[in-house]
């Protein structure tokens, strides 16, 4: 005989409540376990493919690491540097980049750009405010004391828990497994499926699908010589997994930068367009259909939903757990909602008379 409903209500309630106390004390501590099992998880299924290879768990797991550090030490000496150095330079020029636009639009629409008027205040204080705090926050970011801490803590610590837990994620599962109330074992494996699922289609296929449309974005407006060409692709990419929003946003600041440095030369402004376009056809055609498939997905809202609320009460933990969170609460809603349409709530007593 089962355990009665309210009690289980009571005690899985209790569980929720110690991780969401957790969460809020421990946030910071927590952040270097909770990225390192996040890589763990995203290599998971190449450690598995290598061992269906003839690799054992150990040389598997040593494989990774060694191409996880030659990539490492790449991008630090190649690409990272030069990343910060054009975001601070984006920094430093936005005031100019909008006195160059108050005057394109001053000597094409004189009306609306007179010295008083709204829109033109509003440029001009646009600018100075991301020069000056976006300048000041990142300025914060690389020079504070325990910021730099920080970050050194988790280049140390991150790659050991991801090391460690990639090593151990097989014996780690079935440890679970073991520990799942026998009753409600069979539901509970499968729903840890179906979150698997979501997680992989979103996680491991939207994370593979961000990081190749970065690097192509990046690359390919650089090669066309665009300034801030690396930024503005990391930025393109890193918004890719909400729909169209990366390429809008992304691709309404390359045309905009393209504008103010191709002013005239329209084949290169032309060409940072066609850049944008070729990306949304390679990703809707080919990169999406392959890499995420037809599994079920996050949709944009509940997840800006997600990370927004989670950000809010947890910080940047929170919004690393939120996906996750989202996709485990996204499962449980439409198993709840199953049961719900196979309940004599949702189908009455006539159901049963008519059986």
């Amino acid at each position: 005989m089962g355990l009665p409903v309210h009690y289980q209500l009571r005690y899985w309630g209790a569980a929720a409540a110690v991780l969401v106390l957790l969460l809020w004390f421990l946030g910071d501590v927590l952040l270097p376990f909770v990225l390192g099992g996040a890589i763990a998880y995203f290599l998971d299924p190449v450690a598995d493919r290598l061992e269906r290879a003839g690799c054992s768990r150990t040389l598997a797991t040593g494989i990774i690491t060694v191409m996880a550090i030659i990539i490492f030490v790449l991008m630090a000496l190649l690409v990272i540097p030069t990343l910060v150095q054009q975001t601070v330079q984006l920094f430093e020029v936005a005031p100019q980049l909008f006195q160059d636009l108050q005057e394109f639009l001053t000597s094409r629409f004189p009306s609306l750009m007179d010295q008083d008027s709204a829109i033109r205040q509003s440029l001009s204080g646009l600018g100075e405010t991301i020069r000056d705090r976006g300048g000041e926050l990142l300025n914060t970011v690389l020079t504070s004391a325990a910021s730099i801490l920080n970050i050194v803590l988790l280049f140390v610590i991150v790659p050991v828990v991801a090391v460690y837990l990639l090593l151990d994620w097989d014996n780690m599962i079935a440890r679970i497994d073991e520990l799942l109330p026998r009753d409600h074992a069979p539901v509970i494996r499968q729903l840890g499926r179906d979150i698997d699922k979501t997680l992989a289609g979103f996680i491991r296929g939207m994370g593979t699908v961000c990081l190749v449309l970065g690097v192509y974005y990046a690359v390919a407006l650089m090669l066309v010589g665009l300034q801030f060409g690396l930024v503005v692709g990391v930025v393109a990419g890193l918004l890719t997994f909400i729909p169209y929003i990366g390429a809008i946003f992304g691709g309404a600041l390359a045309i905009g930068l393209a504008l103010f440095q191709f002013w005239g030369e329209w084949v290169w402004i032309a060409a940072v367009a066609a850049i944008f376009f070729l990306g949304q056809f390679i990703e809707g055609n080919f990169l999406t259909p392959k890499l995420v498939g037809n599994s079920v997905g996050l949709h944009p809202v509940w997840l800006l939903m997600a990370l927004s609320v989670f950000g809010a009460l947890f910080g940047f933990v929170g919004m690393l757990v939120a996906v996750p969170v989202a996709a485990a609460l996204g499962v449980l809603a439409r198993f709840g909602v199953s049961q719900y349409k196979h309940s004599i709530l949702y189908r009455g007593q006539s159901d049963r008379d008519d059986g």
